[in-house]
């Protein structure tokens, strides 16, 4: 509840849902999206959240992010929800990876320890976001 209270109503939109460093390749001249086994309707901050969170974005460069995607600085509102949303976005990463332990087995992927990356990494977030901005009702 706490985490969707703080959310700002945005436009639904087609989003990747998937927004991981390892998703976006470059080849020097663009940037492409890869991976869209999870793509559909979502409110844009989803994408947003998740990209600045598993890229490991601070503040500033969350901001700076924010800035662009908005093409204005982003309010009091828009960032709450930012930091909201990135906390949701490493509680589904960190969901996933248990079901994947349970279910999944790549060569070289260590999915119990991805588990509790994330969940410190959400631990942070959470702590971060609840210093900045405390526990709306």
């Amino acid at each position: 509840d706490e985490l969707e209270r703080a959310q700002k109503l945005l436009p639904i939109v087609f989003g990747h849902n998937d927004l991981l460093p390892a998703n976006i390749l470059d080849d020097g001249k663009r940037l492409w999206l890869i991976d869209f086994e999870y793509a559909g309707f979502n409110t844009a901050m989803f994408d947003l959240a998740g990209a600045a969170s598993n890229a490991g974005m601070n503040d500033d460069e969350s901001f700076a992010f924010l800035t662009a995607y908005f093409m204005k600085e982003p309010d009091g509102e828009i960032r709450r929800s930012h930091a909201a949303m990135q906390c949701a976005s490493l509680l589904r990463e960190a969901m996933w990876s248990m079901v994947s332990e349970l279910y999944l087995d790549a060569p070289g992927i260590d999915y119990v320890a991805y588990t509790e990356e994330n969940l410190v990494r959400l631990d942070a977030a959470l702590e971060n976001y609840r210093t900045k901005y405390g526990i709306k009702s």
